[in-house]
């Protein structure tokens, strides 16, 4: 596929240049040429392209949560809505990572999740829409790992577009870690005569990073421009943390431009601990100069584990949406909302007069693997009961 370089950048005011802001991006799919904003100019390697993938800028709106603490307010990021079957944070990586990957002259992508992992079903698509098969090696239990995968949530946008499904048992993946598995992969296709490219777990190394700073960038015009109604700063930042990029992007660019909101991350996998070391190594690969402990404030919001859930915690997405009209995901998303609002239940000094914007991180089809545990969560149902009095005279046998 030929492919047509644009500058994503158009002709600007002279506020905007000032401001280092990015006005447009090139259109769906094209290879554009990447300018920096101006307060991350010394960080580095900075990436010279990246592809148009994701439907952006993600609006931002208030979020009406019942019960937060005195003139607590909340609003919310949707990066759910940076597209369908390719949506949510993992986008924004994606779009550098895939332009690397093209530069390298790669015919194949390979990379490694949960088996309802969101960044593998947003790789997949995102290889496919370029023109480059994908490989995803996927954790499940040892009883089904010899089994059909199925078709539930991710899965099924994965295997529609063609990708090749590699499972590895829990146990044999907390054995080897995730480097590994792609490395013998990776070694296996080359014999092949394959070129493949090797795609970290949530697509967080420093390259993704810039994923997020130019997220920042992106609320940081939000918020100057006015578009979003009613406020013109936050004071924090609240994020799932499931693989580190994420987090990095967003507290390394809310601490270099005039953000300067305080960023929460709830780690969803992994033990605090573990990902302010893994945060301080995306840091050192932007060359930032920063500790990551100054940086971010990270909460443990794993729960019984990664991907389980607790019935308080699917009671929460429920209230939630009911109250809303906002649908959570039960992994990433969800567990950071029931751990925010916890927390302003348990510390609501913390949090009494704060501007909060929320993350709202996508992962919608996951929840199609928690059916069972929603089903009993969920009511206002019935039968629609027709009396036989009522009189049909007319469209008897007809569907309208």
């Amino acid at each position: 596929m030929e492919v047509k370089i644009q500058s994503g950048r158009e002709e600007q005011t002279s506020s905007s240049k000032m401001n280092g802001l990015l006005e447009s991006r090139g259109t769906f799919l094209s290879l554009c040429q990447y300018t920096p904003p101006s307060w991350a100019a010394q960080l580095g390697p900075i990436p010279s392209h990246y592809y148009a993938l994701g439907h952006l800028p993600t609006p931002i709106h208030r979020w009406n949560l019942p019960d937060l603490p005195t003139n607590t307010e909340v609003w919310i990021k949707r990066e759910d809505l940076s597209g369908m079957q390719l949506s949510g944070n993992k986008v924004r990586k994606l779009e550098f990572l895939m332009a690397d990957a093209k530069a390298k002259g790669a015919d194949c992508i390979i990379t490694i999740g949960g088996i309802q992992s969101n960044h593998c079903r947003a790789t997949a698509v995102a290889a496919r829409y370029l023109n480059l098969d994908c490989y995803l090696i996927l954790r499940t239990t040892r009883a089904e790992v010899d089994e059909n995968p199925g078709l539930i949530g991710n899965l099924l946008v994965e295997r529609m577009v063609g990708a090749n499904i590699e499972l590895i048992s829990m146990e044999e993946h907390a054995q080897i870690g995730s480097v590994t598995p792609c490395t013998l992969l990776k070694e296996r296709l080359e014999k092949d005569g394959r070129k493949p490219y090797v795609i970290p777990v949530g697509g967080s190394n420093s390259l993704g990073t810039w994923g997020y700073i130019e997220a920042v960038r992106e609320i940081e015009q939000q918020l100057q421009e006015g578009k979003v109604d009613g406020i013109d700063k936050f004071d924090d930042i609240v994020v799932a943390c499931g693989s580190g990029g994420t987090t990095a992007g967003l507290s390394l660019g809310s601490h270099l431009s005039s953000l300067k909101a305080k960023v929460h991350a709830f780690s969803v996998c992994d033990d605090p601990d573990n990902f302010y070391d893994y945060t301080q190594g995306l840091l050192n690969g932007l060359h930032a100069g920063l500790n990551s402990h100054d940086l971010i404030s990270i909460v443990n919001a794993e729960g019984i584990g990664y991907a389980m859930s607790k019935v308080e915690e699917l009671k929460c997405v429920c209230q939630i949406a009911e109250a809303t009209g906002v649908v959570l995901d039960p992994v990433y998303s969800g567990k950071a909302a029931f751990q925010m609002l916890r927390d302003m239940v348990e510390n609501p000094s913390k949090w009494e007069g704060r501007k909060v914007l929320f993350i709202h991180s996508g992962g919608l089809l996951g929840m199609y693997d928690k059916m069972q545990q929603l089903q009993p969560l969920i009511g206002k149902w019935q039968r629609f009961k027709v009396d036989d009095s009522v009189l049909q005279v007319d469209g008897v046998g007809k569907m309208f």
